[in-house]
């Protein structure tokens, strides 16, 4: 595949970080130039060798050149990254992102961009940690994971065929799906235990015992609520941006917790057994499928 002489990536963090690093070692990109609103994180981006050079602004200096843009920010800024994108975007220039959210961002491409859709490409690596900022970067992040791309109908082949060879590179399976289907399957399975994670961790921040009882916390608990820990801004965006879809499964986890209420207060031991048992068929079956 040809390489690219310049990728601007906007927002240093985890994700793009990573993709950068691995693609800069396979020698894929020449020059990384990292845009990002705080300066000291742009610091350990430039010390650490994830980008070649730095910009706190989107301008023609930071964007010149690009080959591809990369927007690696929380999903709320895309409308605002993509307009300040607008007037300094070279002709030749593809642009995508790494957002769990794909309908907003769809939508953003369409309204902030509209002459430029074409060369607009949505997807979503599927990967991740609790940690966030250029330090979180690392090598082999998306070795064996997922990479979603959701067409939204007006891109150019190149530009899909650009985005699958360079995510292939750095490891990823791609995967190509509607963007509601997307929403709706993320919703299930990453944004509504991430909420699950952040409300059980109040429920205890809320107890008048609570710092008590975490003296006591082993790796039952660390395991459940290990994505409590991650970054309030960008999962705020991202809970908000599919806000529809997480309502309705709030709803079903209440009406789960109903049932194991009623069958708690019955002390219906049959029933609760047979209430483990289905989930631990089901989540062991794709345990062993992954």
């Amino acid at each position: 595949m040809p390489i690219l002489n310049h990728i601007a990536l906007i927002g240093v963090g985890l994700i793009g970080g990573s993709f950068v690093l691995d693609l800069k070692r396979q020698g894929l990109v020449r020059t990384v130039t990292g845009i990002d609103t705080d300066r000291d994180n742009l610091e350990r981006a430039l010390e650490r060798g994830v980008i070649d050079r730095a910009s706190v602004a989107i301008d023609a200096d930071s964007i010149g050149g690009a080959d591809l843009v990369l927007i690696a920010t929380p999903v709320a800024s895309v409308p605002a990254v993509l307009t300040a994108l607008r007037p300094v975007l070279p002709e030749h220039t593809w642009i995508s992102d790494v957002g769990s959210t794909k309908i907003s961002v769809i939508e953003a491409f369409r309204r902030c961009l509209p002459d430029r859709l074409h060369r607009c490409i949505a997807a979503h690596p599927i990967a991740g940690s609790d940690k966030s900022g250029a330090d979180a970067a690392q090598y082999g992040l998306f070795q064996n994971r997922k990479l979603i791309i959701t067409p939204h109908g007006g891109e150019d082949s190149d530009g899909i065929s650009l985005i699958e060879n360079l995510w292939r590179a750095v490891g990823a399976e791609i995967y190509m799906m509607d963007a509601q289907k997307h929403d709706a399957v993320f919703a299930a399975v990453s944004h509504m235990p991430h909420l699950a994670a952040f409300a059980y961790v109040h429920q205890l921040f809320d107890h008048p015992d609570g710092k008590a009882y975490l003296k006591f916390a082993a790796t039952g608990f660390q395991d459940f609520t290990r994505t409590a820990s991650s970054h309030p801004a960008v999962w705020a965006d991202i809970c908000l941006a599919n806000r529809d879809n997480l309502l309705e499964l709030i709803r079903g986890l209440g009406r789960q917790l109903d049932t194991l209420e009623t069958i708690l207060l019955n002390r219906d031991r049959p029933s609760l057994y047979c209430y483990f048992e289905e989930a631990k068929a089901t989540r062991d079956s794709w345990s062993d499928e992954n």
